[in-house]
Parts: C-alpha cells; structure tokens; sequence
C-alpha cells in the first residue's frame, strides 16, 4: 500500500498528548470570566465551549472507531508485505501456470487493498477529532465513516488470509529450491576448489594435464554466473547450473587424482606389449615348419587357408612394434589419451597374430589326433545327437516336427561326413568342420526346446 493518510490525522502517528497547564487554563478559564462577567450568561448570543457530554461521548466513539481503523490498516498492511515476500519467492522460483495465476490473484488483491486503503485515508482526513467545537453529528458521521473503513479492511484482510492458505503447496517448492540454493552453489565451488588442487598436485609430480586445465579453465565463466547470484539469472537456471559444475569439476578432480595411476599403467603396458610382441616374433618363426608337415602329411584342403599366416605375422609385428613407438612418443608428450588409443591398436594386432600362429598348431595337432583314430569325433557327435533326441522325446509319444527335422538332418549329415574319410587321402579338415557343426546345429535345437519348456510351452 503506497498512500499514508496525511497530517495532522495520520493515524500512523499517534496525536501527542495535551499539556496538564492548557487542560487547566480550559477548566479555569470559564470560572474567570463569570468572576469578571456576572451577566456575560445572561443574553442569548454566549458560545458553548463544548458540546455537552453527548458531544464528548460521540468524540470518544469516533475516537475509538478511528483507533480501531489504524489497528486494521496497520494489520493489513503488515499481512499484505509479508505476503509479497511469499509471492516474490514463488515468482524467483517458479514459472508454472499455477504460479502465475497466484501472482495475477495477488495482484488483483492488490488493487482492493488500494481502494479499502484509499477509502480509510479520506475517512481519517475529513475528520478533525480533536476540534474544541466538534459537534456531536459530526463526531458520529465520523465513527460511522471510520467503522465502515475498518470493517473494509477487515473484510480485505480475510480474502488476504485465504488467499495466503492457499500458496501452501506453491510456497513449500518455492522455499524447497531456495533451502537448496545455498548448498548447491557452495558445493560446485568446493569441487572447483578441489579439481584446482588436484591439478597442482598432479603438475608437482611432473605430469602437464593440460587438457585437464583446460575443461577447468572453461568453468570459469560459469563460476562467475554463480558468484552474480540468482537475482540475476534464476534460481532453477542457477540450480542447474551449479549442479553441472559441480559434476563437471569433480570429473576432472576424480581424472587429475588417477592421472599417475594411468601414466604408471601406460608405462607397464608399452614394457608388456614389447616384450609380446618380441615373444610373437619368435613363435611366427616356427608356423613355416609346422606348414611344411601339414604340407607333407594332408591334402590341401587342410592347410592351404594357413598359407599367408607366416608373413601376416611379420607384418603385424612390424606395425605393432611402429604403434608401440608412436605411442612411446604421446606418453612421453603427456598426449595421454593418444597413448591410450595407440597401446589399444598394438595389443589388437598382436592379438590377431597371436591367434593366427596359434591355429596353425592347433591345426596339426587335430589333424594328428583324427587321423589316429576318427571314431572318437564320430562318438562324440553321435552322443550330442542321441542326448538332443531323447530330451526332444522327454513327455512325448512323437517328437515335434520342429525338433525331430532338423535332428534327422543332423543324423544325415554325419553320416556324410563319415564318408569323406573313405578313400587313398581323406580331408580330416572337412571331416571335422562338418562333425563341429552337427553339434553347433544340435545344440541350437537343444536351446531351442528348453526356452519353449521354461517358457510353460
């Protein structure tokens, strides 16, 4: 409320009080002059001082109504400032439908407050309460008046109370997220905090990070933001804010404090992949023997897919043993994700080499074991084929078209595999590709009935 009732009949500020020596010269003034003036009394023109006791009870009820006015507008009042800060806290906070509508309301509260204000200031002002020759007509228009003025402002004050009532659920998020303010922005300076001091102690050990600076100096702009406030850009946005940097700091504290844990682990792992890598060497020296006897012992068919391993593994070493110097050199640049991703590429090339030059022992010592004696595949495929049919059989009478079809393929095809070993030079290869691959099919069907029984099929 803007408008203060003007002087002298503020009730704002109460009327100090008479002299006790002009209360007196009242009193006593009257007796001198019918001591002076014995027939002042005796015409018809005197003037009366006061209006008689009627006159001084109605100045005493006008009075007692403009009191009560005040103590109504000042309630009022105080009620209406409280409530703004509530309706301020919403507005900072909250941009939903409801919140608007509540700050529309209040606004709208606002305008009636004004009017019962208005009308309770000209009451006060067209009344001189404290006028010697107040008439006692005056006197109870002006208690009426007065009386209807705070009566106004009471009704006002209790639209205000119910209105307030109902801002509980709005103003219990609204303080949630301001109790949460403080916190917040504190807790993304102390992680920027914390990542600074982790990025010193990581260049005292010798280690740059640059990189690690350089998302810490990017924060920057958003720690001022915060340190602006959220006056300035929002208590969500500033929430939000803080949170992310605070996520963001503690990112790169958490990388500065494992970052001589990871230079110690490059370094382990460039010492590992050479000495992988010489050991590969040496082992792709022995596939061309091992060649030459499936050459010598088997037909084509069962070593030709070998032929290029010899030299597909110098040349994986070479290019290893180039990654495992570039990334010598990135490690030694503290480029700390290059070295990463280089040590990554070394360990798939070796990996690859690694398993080629295996197959090909692996390869003659299959081929060994089946031609001495072939009938321990066959027994081995044979049971997978028999265990598959008796569970496609379990609480049958006929087995399910859908199993017993592709066990008989399964059947058939080992029978055919069989075959192959008959003759001057059989393929043990074929033989045993196939042989691996009734099982695989075997054990699909085998799958496949089980997830149909578990599934209450």
């Amino acid at each position: 409320m803007t408008a203060t009732p003007r002087e002298p009949n503020s009730p704002l500020e109460p009327r100090a009080p008479r002299p006790v020596r002009d209360t007196l010269t009242l009193v006593a003034l009257p007796l001198l002059v019918t001591l002076a003036l014995p027939g002042a009394f005796a015409g018809g023109g005197t003037r009366r001082w006061f209006g008689g006791g009627g006159a001084e009870n109605r100045r005493a009820e006008a009075q007692a109504a403009k009191d009560a006015a005040a103590a109504a507008f000042y309630e009022l009042d105080t009620a209406q400032r409280d409530l703004r800060i509530s309706i301020e806290a919403i507005t900072a906070v909250d941009d939903s439908p409801a919140a608007r509508r509540a700050v529309a309301d209040f606004d709208a509260l606002g305008r009636r407050i004004d009017e019962a204000s208005h009308r309770y200031i000209e009451a006060v002002d067209s009344y001189d309460l404290d006028r010697d020759d107040l008439e006692a007509s005056v006197a109870a228009r002006a208690r009426t008046d007065l009386t209807a003025a705070k009566d106004e402002l009471g009704r006002v004050k209790q639209d205000l109370d119910r209105f307030a009532d109902g801002l509980g659920p709005l103003l219990g998020k609204a303080e949630t997220q301001l109790a949460r303010l403080a916190p917040a922005v504190e807790r993304a300076r102390q992680a920027l905090l914390a990542a600074s001091n982790a990025l010193d102690a990581v260049r005292a050990a010798g280690l740059r990070a640059d990189d690690l600076a350089a998302r810490l100096a990017a924060l920057a702009p958003e720690l001022t933001k915060l340190n602006q406030g959220a006056g300035q850009h929002g208590v969500p946005q500033t929430l939000e804010r803080a949170e992310r940097v605070a996520r963001a700091a503690e990112a790169v504290r958490a990388e500065a404090h494992e970052l001589p844990e990871k230079a110690a682990g490059i370094d382990h792992r460039l010492v590992s992949l050479r000495t992988r890598a010489q050991a590969l060497t040496t082992r792709a020296g022995q596939v061309d023997p091992v060649l030459s006897e499936l050459r010598r012992r088997f037909t084509a068919a069962c070593w030709q897919d070998l032929q290029q391993v010899p030299d597909e593994a110098v040349e994986n070493v070479r290019q290893a043993e180039r990654k495992l110097r570039e990334a010598q050199s990135a490690r030694d640049a503290q480029r700390w994700p290059d070295a990463t991703a280089l040590l990554s590429t070394v360990r798939a090339l070796l990996t690859a080499t690694d398993e080629s030059v295996s197959a090909a022992g692996d390869r003659l010592h299959r081929l060994n074991a089946v031609q001495k004696d072939p009938q321990q595949e066959i027994d081995r495929t044979r049971f997978a084929i028999r265990d598959a049919q008796r569970l496609a059989m379990s609480g049958r009478t006929t087995p399910d078209p859908r199993h017993a079809r592709p066990l008989d393929d399964a059947v058939a095809r080992l029978d055919r595999a069989v075959g192959t070993l008959e003759g001057r030079h059989p393929d043990y290869w074929h033989f045993l590709t196939e042989t691996e691959g009734v099982r695989e099919a075997v054990a699909r069907v085998v799958g496949q009935i089980r997830d149909e029984r578990g599934g209450g099929q």
